[in-house]
């Protein structure tokens, strides 16, 4: 065997390749260094998907023309502490990067330029790098807006390597991609101006937010997400054991058919972590459906030392020494939030409905519902057994102010309830409304008498591989607790010999394999606690009041005052609204009155 030293130039683009995938790799090494050197504005402009150029003009502090010259050398950086030894501390990196690869792995593969001046500097300089190798230092003019800072342009991208080009999408799709990492990045950090520009238009301009840290975020969120994810948003903020969650989670109602409007954030670095997006899934599994994702801008705020943010090339993966901690914080927290808004429904469903009166206007006509000899205690024991809240409140005729849903006046279909407020009106489906009533009573039941378990008659083997039997053995005592009695049967296979009584009848090897899968993912058995969660709600659903069912007077408000007793019931179990609100005002204007 032939061992030899590769070439420095191979060297180089191995790394490159390493931190610069596409366009958008550069784009985040560049905008990160450009935030790490202090900027308050950062402008980027980019050409032909950024293949063609990215140009990046910060205000931050610049750089001298020794440091210059370190720059775009390998491995040199101005960002890693010095421990009380003097050697260079890994554990406490509070910087977006400190491995100094960025700019001479950028200037293996393209065209480099880098022009900065210091704050305090008299002159500005400049230094070139082509293909790997640079050219000698010399003065330049600066033409940054504050006239100090760095001005670093790259073209021809992987021009060195032009295989790497074939693997790149269209210029489309690169753009999108640069948008997409400006985008967390600006959302990181609300004190720093951006704007984004291609040869066509600027894709995002956000001003650098000053004040209080909730709003100047929730500014930056509206100014980037966009005004409808402020309108739909609740406040997240929870702190233990010197670990904080803050930031703003939206409404299940709010919701969105893909993951990628979930902003992730650690110590100010935008992530894309398993761990938090599992503990984001498990925090809404309750009020969302399985095909649904939550909108979310969640920033961990965690001591340097718990956490390893270099367990990846691009830093957009963490290690956290308490993940259990970590996780069970962002549950409770993201829970807590959605219960505080659970009487909610998001403004774009009345947005939606409004939009739809307008586009296909139709008269309509709310007959009064039949006269019931039923009296409101019998309407109430319909809707309420045993176990349930009782209703004492009767039913009003008049001052509907006094109850957020108002009063009923009426059925749209034998399907839809119609209310007045004090100030609009509420239309509520029935059969979503309830099932989310009848949710909430089967979840209490469990939570005062525990799940219950039933023995199998003949214990069910399942056959797994080592390492997943190890798994499952260590995590029995909590399986236990949900109602899952399993031990070892050998080195590569589980014996079950209890599972919830609600599951009786189920997949069960399915679900041992599914949890065996999921702690190895997430380390927390996720599948038994919503396998329960959808057979709980799959039961509500079917014992719910069905639409085109004809409901009295007193049933209607029987029914919208158990729900502004009910957690979560301004959405269904699948994340859908139970009820649509409309303001006095909104309608005027559907008839010109406004």
């Amino acid at each position: 065997m032939n061992i030899r030293r590769l070439a420095e130039g191979t060297i180089n683009r191995i790394a490159a390749g390493e931190v610069v995938e596409r366009p958008a790799s550069a784009v985040k090494e560049l905008v990160e260094n450009a935030i790490d050197a202090g900027a308050r504005h950062i402008d980027i402009s980019i050409a032909g998907g950024g293949m063609s150029l990215i140009r990046i003009v910060d205000d931050g502090s610049g750089m001298t023309t020794g440091e210059l010259s370190l720059a775009i050398e390998r491995h040199a950086t101005s960002k890693l502490p010095r421990d009380e030894a003097g050697a260079d501390d890994l554990t406490s990196i509070a910087t977006l990067g400190f491995r100094g690869e960025a700019l001479p792995s950028i200037g293996a593969i393209a065209r480099l330029s880098i022009i900065s001046r210091g704050v305090n500097a008299n002159d500005a300089f400049a230094i070139s790098v082509e293909g790997g190798e640079p050219t000698p230092i010399r003065p330049a003019s600066f033409d940054g807006p504050r006239g100090h800072g760095t001005i670093v342009e790259v073209r021809d991208l992987f021009f060195a390597t032009p295989a790497r080009l074939k693997f790149l999408k269209s210029e489309r799709a690169e753009s999108a991609a640069i948008i997409e990492i400006v985008k967390r990045l600006a959302l990181a950090r609300a004190d720093v101006g951006f704007r984004l520009s291609t040869e066509e238009r600027t894709v995002l301009k956000a001003a650098a937010e000053p004040g209080d840290l909730f709003d100047s975020r929730l500014a930056r969120m509206s100014a980037v997400l966009g005004s409808d994810f402020a309108e739909n948003a609740m406040p997240v903020d929870a702190t233990r054991e010197g670990v904080r969650i803050s930031g703003y989670a939206g409404l299940p109602t709010f919701s969105r058919g893909m993951a990628t409007h979930q902003f992730l954030f650690v110590n100010g670095r935008p992530v894309r972590d398993k761990l938090l997006v599992g503990a984001v899934r498990g925090a809404y599994a309750d009020v969302l459906a399985r095909d649904r994702h939550p909108v979310v801008a969640l920033f961990l705020d965690i001591p340097a030392h718990e956490v390893d943010v270099n367990v990846h090339p691009a830093k957009t993966e963490v290690r956290f020494r308490d993940a259990a901690l970590v996780r069970g914080l962002i549950v409770s927290a993201l829970k807590s939030a959605i219960m505080a808004g659970s009487a909610r429904a998001s403004t774009t469903v009345a947005t939606g409905t409004l939009e739809r009166f307008r586009s296909q206007p139709q008269p309509y006509s709310f007959p009064e519902p039949q006269p019931s000899q039923r009296n409101l205690a019998e309407a109430a024991a319909f809707y309420a057994p045993p176990q349930a809240r009782p209703l004492t409140e009767p039913a009003p005729t008049t001052g509907q102010e006094r109850f957020p849903l108002g009063v009923a006046r009426g059925q749209l279909h034998n399907t839809y309830i119609v209310a007045q407020t004090g100030d609009g009106m509420v239309i509520v489906d029935q059969h979503a409304a309830h099932e989310r009533l009848m949710l909430d009573r089967l979840q209490r039941a469990i939570a005062a008498q525990g799940i219950e378990r039933q023995a199998l008659l003949i214990p069910e083997i399942v056959d797994l591989d080592g390492p997943s039997v190890d798994r499952l053995a260590t995590r029995a005592k909590e399986l236990a607790e949900l109602g899952l009695i399993i031990e070892s049967f050998g080195a590569d296979a589980v014996l079950v010999r209890e599972v919830p009584a609600l599951l009786k009848g189920g997949d069960i090897k399915g679900l041992v394999r599914d949890l065996a899968d999921e702690i190895a993912e997430y380390g927390e058995t996720l599948s038994l606690k919503e396998r329960l969660d959808e057979i709980c709600s799959t039961m509500a659903c079917h014992s719910a009041v069905r639409a085109g069912r004809s409901l009295t007077l007193e049933e209607m408000n029987a029914l919208l005052r158990e729900m502004e007793q009910t957690p979560l019931s301004g959405q269904c179990n699948h994340g859908r609204p139970t009820y649509v609100e409309l303001k006095l005002a909104d309608v005027e204007k559907l008839f010109g009155r406004r």
